[in-house]
């Protein structure tokens, strides 16, 4: 799986570089085996953003993206607008992505949900189904996409931020960043893609590239 992520990664604008950071010696070989670049991390790394906050603090990148590795259907071309997004408009410390939510998703807990201001900054997100549609015509539901793009200064604060009550309740760690005044740009796409939570979730990924490569 690792190793599709890596290829759509790398097909993205906008990139000076795609790393792969790990702290098993299994994933490292594998990326090896394929021919990718890897860093491997400390294992006291909490989460994926401490551990690409520890590789940031050795590049010398002025923005960073973080592409989770169970996402192995990621649009490059989502990956490139954060990434110009990034170079485009550097007082924005946070940049991620959401694209419109099936009903199926809305009532999906490992499909998380966001809403958003008038200017497209992340009011809150929630694996709950919001918003609640009690009334037609309001806000069209938004599933967001696990990606994040940080500058840099931006993503070294955030690592250095204790869990917040939110986060923690909802298990989303971007909630960190709003619980402290943090914003979070997020650019609409229309193309999905998900990430592989569940045993069904990677039975159908499995088809879908079985299907790919005898397309």
């Amino acid at each position: 799986m690792i190793e599709h992520v890596y290829t759509r990664v790398a097909r993205a604008r906008g990139l000076d570089r795609v790393v792969v950071l790990t702290d098993d010696e299994r994933i490292a070989r594998a990326v090896e085996a394929f021919g990718g670049e890897w860093e491997m991390t400390p294992a006291d790394c909490a989460s994926g953003t401490d551990r690409i906050a520890w590789a940031a603090r050795r590049w010398g990148a002025r923005a960073v993206i973080n592409v989770q590795g169970d996402e192995p259907l990621i649009d490059p071309e989502g990956i490139s607008q954060v990434a110009m997004h990034l170079a485009a408009m550097p007082g924005d410390p946070v940049v991620t992505l959401a694209t419109p939510a099936t009903p199926e998703e809305m009532e999906n807990p490992n499909a998380v949900k966001v809403v958003l201001t008038r200017d497209g900054s992340a009011l809150y997100f929630s694996r709950a189904p919001i918003p609640y549609p009690r009334q037609e015509g309001g806000f069209a539901p938004l599933k967001h996409l696990g990606l994040y793009g940080y500058q840099r200064q931006a993503l070294l604060r955030l690592a250095a931020l204790a869990p917040t009550p939110l986060e923690r309740s909802e298990s989303l760690e971007q909630l960190r960043a709003l619980e402290n005044g943090i914003p979070i740009r997020v650019l609409v796409v229309d193309r999905g893609s998900f990430g592989v939570d569940t045993a069904e979730d990677l039975e159908r990924v499995e088809r879908i590239l079985q299907a790919s490569f005898k397309a």
